[in-house]
């Protein structure tokens, strides 16, 4: 841990954060199988470099789809004492055709990134792999090339032992303006929204109900590691955007996952259109988000 005054770490997270997010939405731009090859690999590149300047040693899990060679690029950070345990930080990088997609996903990305720059230098008692996964767009969502789905799957042929996965999806927008949030169905009646904040200037942790115990946990260490507003959810399965990511696949394959999100389908306006750009970015929120989530995993690992 560093002993900078804290709001000088924040101040860095947050450069290196708009950093990741400007080079993947601004520069590299549209970044998909079907449409933008080029553009993904430029991408995958981009994070497989910045592992390496973290001081990592990142891997390829290559598979084919389209005729196209793709990845799912990881990076561990081995346990000292608990090797086996192995928790799992992940994000997709590829967009949907027609957005840049600044918020879904660069902020994730740029958040597995800092995470694992913040985190890349300790002795953690266990396992924690930082992954980024291709394929989460459609035509490939919950297909059988989803990038995190192929990963699951691989995970469970070896029978690893996968204590929990943290899914940063979308986490950079932030609002402190009434009737800024939303909610989905049955959220956004009855007793329930007298409950619920009108403002989304939270994040929130969804799991599934057989994910409760990691979904809260997870909310728990991030309230101990920052101040910042935040929610826990243990969605049933119907509720269907619970599961529109790829923690998802590691419900498929029976383990605990839980999506951090800033849940942008109910309060950005910008969700899956061209106008998803980097300037829409909530930078100072979204770091301390991340700086959070890197002490909430400080605690999960039990790193130094």
């Amino acid at each position: 841990m560093s002993n900078r005054p804290f709001s000088d770490r924040v101040d860095e997270t947050e450069r290196q954060l708009r950093r990741h997010v400007e080079m993947l939405s601004g520069v590299i731009g549209e970044r998909n199988v079907p449409y933008h090859f080029g553009a993904l690999e430029a991408a995958a590149q981009y994070i497989e470099d910045q592992m390496r300047t973290s001081r990592h040693s990142p891997t390829s899990q290559r598979f084919q789809v389209l005729n196209k060679t793709v990845r799912n690029i990881v990076s561990e950070v081995r346990g000292v004492k608990n090797p086996e345990r192995i928790w799992v930080v992940g994000a997709h990088y590829d967009s949907i055709d027609g957005s840049p997609a600044a918020n879904d996903n660069g902020s994730g990305i740029a958040g597995v990134l800092e995470m694992a720059r913040l985190l890349g230098s300790g002795r953690p008692r266990d396992t924690i792999r930082f992954v980024a996964f291709v394929n989460e767009e459609p035509p490939f969502y919950k297909g059988s090339a989803m990038g995190s789905l192929v990963y699951a799957q691989s995970c469970r042929e070896k029978a690893e032992q996968i204590m929990g996965m943290v899914n940063l999806e979308m986490i950079g927008c932030y609002s402190n303006v009434r009737g800024s949030q939303r909610y989905p169905v049955p959220l956004d009646r009855g007793i329930a929204k007298w409950f619920l904040p009108d403002r989304g200037n939270f994040i929130a942790f969804v799991g599934n109900t057989a994910s409760w115990k990691l979904t809260w946990r997870c909310r728990r260490l991030f309230k101990k590691s920052i101040r910042f507003p935040s929610l826990w959810i243990p969605a049933p399965r119907w509720v269907e955007c619970a599961g529109m990511s790829d923690h998802w696949s590691f419900w498929e394959q029976g383990y605990p996952a839980v999506m951090v999100t800033d849940t942008a389908f109910f309060r950005y306006s910008h969700y899956h259109k061209a106008s998803d750009t980097s300037d829409k970015i909530n930078y100072p929120s979204m770091a301390r988000v991340v700086s959070g989530l890197a002490g909430m995993m400080r605690h999960l690992i039990g790193a130094d």
